[in-house]
């Protein structure tokens, strides 16, 4: 459990701070440096692209260095390329900085996954994506009050993720099975139904995270609804841990976040924003932990790493694509269009993993 724990830290920093922290920091930017919602769009999806070239890498990585040294380098990458987007105002400079983080993070995503699936008990998993709450709520707590400064504010981002890859450093241990397991092939054609309603799905959920706070800008609300309503998201994402339960079933994820995300278009209320946000905090990250515990039910555990690594890949594809087209239609509409997107997306995975049971 101790191991899981400090393990989680690995999602905290290069999901919670080095991914979703930037929705907090959005408008900020966005007012400072004269972006459009497709530009500000334009910046989640580099960090989705080089999520997916990171997700390209792992593997080959992990057969070389193996899985505990992939992951602590992965870190301390996703540290350094926090602290790399405080120092520029750039475009392209900026595109870089948070494509070098997206790269970082897939590198721990896929590498953490594999450490945890083989530890002892079965609430590892669950653990170790739970950890990008703590990851969300410590940005929800810290940002709002620095959104103006946000340089400043990206700087303290990277010195949590400094001190979280201290405090995880000794619990990427792995054994040498782990360490071949990367030589393993993929086995995706069992799961190619999930794989498509993977993909539909990383094209919808990060349109809401990223673009929620330009959402509440927009509509005029208060600091202490956004730290409120981004702190009670990290929280959701925490409880599902915390309860020990089994991971639910993927197509009950997908259809409780499209109506999560839904109830926030219906009534567009704080409280009922509130709601939308706990709803969404509770499943999203649920996704990924349920794809991959059906990977490691249904593939050999030779292949683990490969077949994660290739999925992991789409939804770096997805992700990468998603903010983008979401903000040009957000452009031509208003930020409402962004929270419809992931309704629409997610709903559609739903339906589609469906099939597969």
């Amino acid at each position: 459990m101790r191991q899981a724990l400090r393990l989680a830290l690995g999602t905290a920093s290069a999901l919670g701070l080095a991914r979703f922290a930037y929705g907090l920091l959005l408008p900020a930017m966005r007012d400072d440096l004269r972006w459009t919602l497709a530009e500000a769009g334009t910046m989640s999806a580099a960090n989705g692209l080089g999520y997916l070239l990171g997700a390209l890498l792992t593997a080959g990585a992990v057969r070389r260095v193996g899985a505990a040294a992939t992951f602590r380098w992965g870190m301390v990458l996703t540290a350094v390329s926090l602290a790399a987007t405080a120092v520029s105002d750039d475009f392209l400079a900026l595109l870089a900085a948070r494509a070098a983080a997206g790269a970082a993070g897939a590198a721990v995503f896929i590498t953490g996954g594999v450490i945890a699936s083989r530890m002892a008990g079965r609430d590892a998993i669950a653990i170790y994506f739970a950890g990008t709450g703590l990851g969300i709520v410590f940005s929800g707590v810290t940002i709002p009050p620095l959104a103006e400064h946000w340089r400043l504010a990206w700087l303290g981002l990277s010195a949590a993720a400094a001190l979280a890859t201290l405090v995880s450093w000794g619990a990427a241990r792995t054994s040498e099975e782990v360490t071949a397991a990367g030589a393993g092939r993929a086995q995706v054609r069992p799961l190619s139904r999930i794989a498509l309603a993977y993909l539909l799905f990383a094209a919808g959920y990060i349109t809401y995270i990223t673009f929620l706070s330009a959402y509440l800008a927009e509509r005029d609300a208060p600091l202490a609804q956004v730290m409120l309503t981004w702190t009670a998201l990290g929280l959701a994402v925490v409880a599902p841990a915390l309860w020990r339960r089994r991971t639910a079933r993927l197509t009950t994820l997908l259809g409780l976040l499209a109506g999560g995300a839904a109830l926030a278009l219906v009534a567009p209320a704080p409280p009922v924003i509130l709601a939308s946000a706990i709803v969404y905090g509770a499943t999203f990250m649920g996704v990924p932990a349920a794809v991959t515990t059906l990977i490691k039910t249904r593939t050999p555990p030779a292949g683990w790493t490969a077949t994660l690594a290739v999925f992991t890949t789409l939804f770096a594809a997805g992700q990468t694509a998603g903010p983008w087209l979401a903000g040009l239609l957000a452009d031509h509409t208003s930020t409402t269009a962004t929270l419809a997107w992931t309704v629409a997306l997610c709903a559609a995975a739903a339906l589609i993993a469906k099939e597969h049971y």
